[in-house]
């Protein structure tokens, strides 16, 4: 079945900013070219790949179609090359900011994957959502010999929030009609971004389950 522009534009938005984070994770470990590319791809496709293995869909979608390795590549090398040449001191929300953007888009790519394209359960798109959102991520933090990011205490609402989003763009799409394209993608999509920022800004998190009485 053929792609909406608007979702075919929410891929390819989404792989650059999953490939502009993975850059910026390597900003200071003295990694070459080569590899800032493996991760930029790693970062990009991770996700993705596991979603298309569960659903059965191969050969995965970046195989198939070679334009979006294309915008993975493009993007990583002009941050690699813009912040190397000019020498720019990059703040630390940055990374968080293009992460939390390729979260939020890749939890609505791949809900609506599962969902629309494979006929899945709502959970199932829900889960499936989650996984394309945060398993690049994992490898990117994997491969740098760090915790990953949906691991860390200190990260708030990470795959909280794709989960939320993709829930929500669940709903929209399969039980309210009245909301029509692209509009659960742009909603949902930006529900995921905001509880994101949010939770970086505020310190926002679930609560805990503490036991009192070894306090």
């Amino acid at each position: 079945m053929d792609r909406l522009p608007f979702i075919v534009w929410f891929e390819h938005s989404s792989v650059a900013a999953a490939a502009i984070s993975g850059v910026l994770a390597a900003r200071g470990r003295r990694i070459d070219l080569f590899g800032v590319a493996v991760l930029a791809l790693v970062t990009a496709f991770g996700g993705g790949t596991v979603r298309d293995l569960c659903l059965g869909d191969t050969p995965v979608f970046w195989i198939r179609n070679s334009d979006h390795v294309i915008t993975a590549l493009v993007f990583a090398f002009l941050t690699f090359f813009t912040a190397r040449s000019r020498q720019l001191p990059l703040p630390p929300w940055l990374l968080e900011l293009a992460d939390a953007i390729g979260l939020s888009l890749f939890a609505i790519i791949g809900a609506e994957k599962a969902l629309v394209q494979f006929q899945s359960t709502p959970l199932a798109a829900v889960a499936l959502g989650t996984v394309t959102s945060v398993s690049g991520g994992i490898l990117r933090d994997v491969i740098l010999n760090e915790i990953p990011l949906v691991f860390r205490r200190e990260i708030k609402l990470y795959a909280v929030a794709a989960m939320v989003g993709a829930t929500l763009f669940v709903i929209l799409e399969k039980y309210v009609p009245s909301v029509s394209h692209p509009w659960p993608f742009l909603i949902s999509a930006g529900t995921i971004l905001a509880l994101r920022l949010a939770a970086i800004r505020w310190s926002l998190a679930l609560p805990e389950f503490v036991d009192r009485r070894r306090q």
